[in-house]
């Protein structure tokens, strides 16, 4: 089964009830669940890329790429400023990482070491953070801060689901 693309994906953020205790469980789980399907994946399917789009590192490392980002995010909606800071559509920093040269072990540090921060960061919010709000410049709606993770817990699934397509494709 084929997943949409990332940016065809809609999202509706319009519930109001508190649900980001849920969301900082998800966001913590993507690391071990990362670690535990890695440990699952043979190496030589690690540098794969099929049909030239990314292999399994280059989706880890993305992960990793794009960690600074989602914290940034939440500093823009803390700081109260309209706009949340726009990304690179590209990906030209994943793309120019060279993450399949690197070892498998050293990315996953880094994107656990990365997403720790991030959570050390939403740990120490309150209720009112967790309802302040930003414009996302690209969707071009109100994200408030639980949306913009229930956004990246998402983003985790997404490119945890190409790891196993291309597993899939591959066995």
């Amino acid at each position: 089964m084929k997943q949409v693309n990332w940016f065809e994906r809609k999202f509706d953020f319009s519930f109001q009830q508190n649900i980001f205790p849920s969301i900082i469980e998800r966001l913590e789980g993507t690391s071990i669940r990362l670690e535990h399907k890695i440990s699952q994946i043979p190496t030589e399917y690690l540098t794969v890329k099929p049909d030239n789009k990314w292999s399994i590192k280059e989706h880890i490392g993305h992960l990793s790429d794009l960690e600074p980002l989602w914290q940034n995010r939440l500093d823009d909606i803390l700081a109260n400023k309209e706009f949340l800071r726009e990304v690179d559509l590209t990906n030209s920093k994943t793309d120019l990482a060279n993450h399949n040269s690197k070892n498998v072990s050293e990315l996953l540090e880094e994107f656990i070491k990365l997403r720790k921060n991030t959570l050390n960061k939403l740990k120490n919010l309150t209720e009112e953070d967790i309802y302040k709000y930003g414009l996302h410049p690209r969707l071009k709606t109100p994200m408030r801060t639980m949306d913009l993770f229930l956004f990246v817990a998402e983003h985790d699934d997404h490119h945890l689901s190409k790891m196993t397509e291309i597993v899939t494709l591959l066995s």
